[in-house]
């Protein structure tokens, strides 16, 4: 069976000292399938667009600020992720430098900046603990993952770096 994933964009922008990342915590929408969870910025891709661009529209879209400098840290492919158990593949990145000042929230939630060192402690998808040292340590490889869900719990975590 092929393989047809919802391909998403997954973004966490650094302050610019580099120490805290803007997270939205999902607390606006009673149906949200992340509703309580912090995550970062992003969303589905349009068929128009490559991810970068993509990355761009959801970041100023969810945050008001538009991205002048990003990097693209790696992918993960989330099998049974979805609501309703759909496949996602993401492309995550870190944006480093923005122009604009983000709002205090968005349409999914409170908009925050959270001490990097901090983001153990919040509430978030179990598997985002997993891959969120990836995202931020000094490795330049961009790393390449599989976490397969069932029933909204990650079952196990895999990835390798070129």
């Amino acid at each position: 069976m092929p393989y047809t994933p919802i391909v998403a964009t997954l973004g966490y922008v650094r302050s610019p000292d580099g120490r805290r990342v803007l997270m939205v915590h999902r607390n606006a929408r009673p149906g949200d399938h992340h509703l309580g969870k912090y995550n970062g910025l992003g969303g589905k891709l349009e068929a128009d667009e490559d991810v970068v661009a993509g990355m761009r529209r959801e970041i100023l879209e969810e945050a008001g600020i538009a991205c002048t400098a990003m990097t693209l840290r790696g992918t993960i492919s989330w099998p049974g992720f979805g609501k309703q158990g759909e496949d996602w593949l993401g492309f995550v990145f870190v944006i480093d430098a923005f122009e604009g000042t983000p709002p205090a929230a968005n349409v999914e939630g409170t908009l925050e900046w959270v001490d990097i060192a901090r983001l153990p402690e919040l509430p978030m998808w179990d598997g985002d603990r997993h891959f969120l040292p990836l995202v931020f340590d000094d490795d330049p490889r961009a790393f390449h993952g599989v976490m397969p869900y069932r029933d909204g719990t990650m079952q196990s975590w895999t990835f390798s770096r070129i």
